[in-house]
């Protein structure tokens, strides 16, 4: 079995940013990663400095590549499936049924959207269908666009994007439960509201050509917004007694440490706002407080 001071089970932004950290650090440090991120469909990535509108398979390579220039950090390719506690640490066993030890672990393994069954949304996840305005806002500015949302969470969310367009529709999917207030305050944004359930989402490539509804009807768009549910992307949280806040992510401090002693999170299933910007900036502290808690150990 081989021996590392720190297993980060995700290797992506978060994961690469915490690699990063460790492997400045002197700190051994084995990645495994799967190579499926949430937003490989996604064309461009945005509001991240110095690389806003390059695609997130770009920032990806960039960053591996720099990673890769420190000699204590090694990558795997693989799916990590299994996590226990041991006497000194950690153990991970992968998919393929390799094992190794860890004193610390860092989760940086994402979160798995769980979609609607709407055909046709699928293909157009992260492309016109969109979870963010700060991610993609700036590029549907001012164009038709819809929301699948409803109550409370529909009216802030058709309150935000009003920043974004005037030109918006409140899809519910369903009987609305938006209060009469709810409805009032976003018709007076010029707000409109649907409740007939959407059959199809018809596109080209990705693109939203209309949201074809079950009455017959249809309504052109150019993006949908939406916040699909979600589930942790790795079972070993459970197993090894992580705690999850009541909105599904990860609790962790401010310093990155979930509920479990050695054990740190970073990324898209700490928190829900998904950006690369969020996801670097979490995983550099989630390796700088793994290294000190190490160090502290080692006095």
């Amino acid at each position: 079995m081989s021996t590392f001071d720190v297993i980060i089970i995700g290797g992506s932004y978060s994961g690469l940013s915490a690699a990063m950290t460790l492997g400045r650090s002197l700190r051994k440090v084995l990645v495994i990663d799967a190579g499926k991120p949430c937003n490989r469909q996604t064309p461009h990535s945005h509001n991240f400095l110095t690389q806003d509108g390059s695609t997130p398979a770009e920032i990806s390579i960039i960053g591996k590549d720099q990673v890769a220039k420190y000699d204590t950090v090694t990558f795997l390719d693989g799916m990590a499936v299994e996590g226990k506690k041991t006497h000194s640490g950690f153990e991970i066993k992968t998919g393929k049924g390799e094992l190794f030890e860890g004193k610390k672990l860092i989760f940086a393994s994402g979160i798995k959207d769980i979609l609607p069954p709407i055909p046709g949304l699928e293909a157009c996840w992260g492309i016109s269908v969109i979870h963010c305005p700060y991610c993609h806002g700036y590029e549907v500015r001012n164009q038709r666009t819809g929301i699948l949302a409803n109550g409370e969470f529909g009216f802030e969310f058709g309150k935000m994007i009003t920043n974004w367009t005037k030109d918006l529709t409140l899809f519910t999917n369903g009987k609305s439960t938006l209060t009469k207030e709810q409805k009032s305050s976003l018709e007076s944004k010029n707000v409109k509201t649907l409740e007939t359930e959407i059959e199809e989402i018809q596109h080209q490539e990705g693109q939203i050509q209309c949201i074809k509804l079950a009455d017959g009807s249809s309504v052109s768009l150019k993006a949908l917004y939406a916040k699909p549910n979600f589930e942790q992307n790795s079972s070993i949280l459970a197993a090894l007694g992580c705690e999850l806040k009541s909105n599904g992510y990860l609790e962790v401090d401010q310093l990155q440490k979930t509920t479990v002693p050695g054990v740190f999170a970073c990324g898209d299933n700490t928190n829900m706002f998904r950006s690369v910007a969020f996801a670097v900036s979490s995983g550099t502290m989630a390796g700088a407080a793994c290294n000190k808690e190490l160090i502290d150990e080692e006095f």
